[in-house]
């Protein structure tokens, strides 16, 4: 069965590591390629954009793809979208793969907002020196404010306007908690900003933050297509998979 993963997250990687490696699964992995040196998965990789969900439709048919499990980042909006409408166009059976996110406990001081316009309309009241932890997407929304200083943190250089004081770090993660919270002291942060990514390689911040007792401004997942067939883990996109597969066969 011809599969293709839209990836870029660890769960992807999982996953066409563990189908890439079973008797009657071919895996193609795409991948946007917005990072710059990007951490490929087992198999056949494509990278670069389709043109749109009608570009990804024609590329379904020319592949004559079965199956696809999008397992991008859960902000990767734009792709999740063209990937429904070109699966449903298609007659493709499509799985949305989205890791968990991240929930509040006891000692959290979190402010929930819909998007970065809104982060950035919140941070007035919450401090001055913020650590920016969104990735390079959206940091342009915060290029007004002129009172407060940033730690802006991505994998790659931002390409878009910046804040006029500021910092970049490039640094991937993992990071543990000791690491934030050096970070947070030797920056004097005083509020956090973050996207609710969910997962364990950047969760260690919200722990450090939490430990500081600082205020942490989490920026909610946009919502996914109407009726979309939704899992939280790769062993339930792998027991998807082989069902598709038995169906197929």
């Amino acid at each position: 069965m011809r599969t293709l993963i839209l990836g870029g997250t660890g769960e992807a990687r999982q996953l066409a590591h563990i189908a890439s490696g079973e008797r009657g699964f071919d895996i193609v992995s795409s991948l946007a390629g917005r990072v710059r040196d990007p951490l490929l998965p087992e198999g056949e990789v494509r990278i670069g954009g389709f043109g749109g969900a009608a570009g990804l439709r024609e590329w379904l048919a020319a592949n004559e793809i079965e199956t696809v499990v999008d397992a991008t980042h859960p902000f990767a909006a734009t792709i999740t979208a063209n990937a429904a409408a070109a699966a449903r166009d298609a007659g493709v059976p499509l799985l949305h793969l989205r890791r968990p996110g991240w929930s509040e406990g006891p000692g959290d001081r979190w402010i929930r907002v819909p998007d970065s316009a809104a982060a950035a309309r919140a941070l007035p009241e919450l401090g001055e020196r913020v650590f920016l932890t969104i990735g390079r997407q959206g940091v342009g929304a915060f290029a007004g404010l002129t009172r407060q200083w940033f730690l802006i943190r991505a994998i790659d250089p931002p390409e878009t306007e910046l804040p006029p004081r500021h910092e970049v770090l490039l640094a991937r993660g993992p990071f543990t908690v000791e690491e934030e919270s050096r970070l947070l002291a030797s920056r004097r942060i005083d509020v956090l900003v973050t996207k609710d990514s969910g997962g364990d390689r950047t969760e260690a911040k919200l722990a450090a933050a939490r430990a500081a007792r600082l205020p942490v401004v989490v920026i909610d997942r946009p919502p996914l297509p109407a009726d979309a067939e939704v899992v939280e883990t790769v062993a339930e996109a792998w027991e998807w998979l082989r069902a598709k597969a038995s169906g197929v066969r």
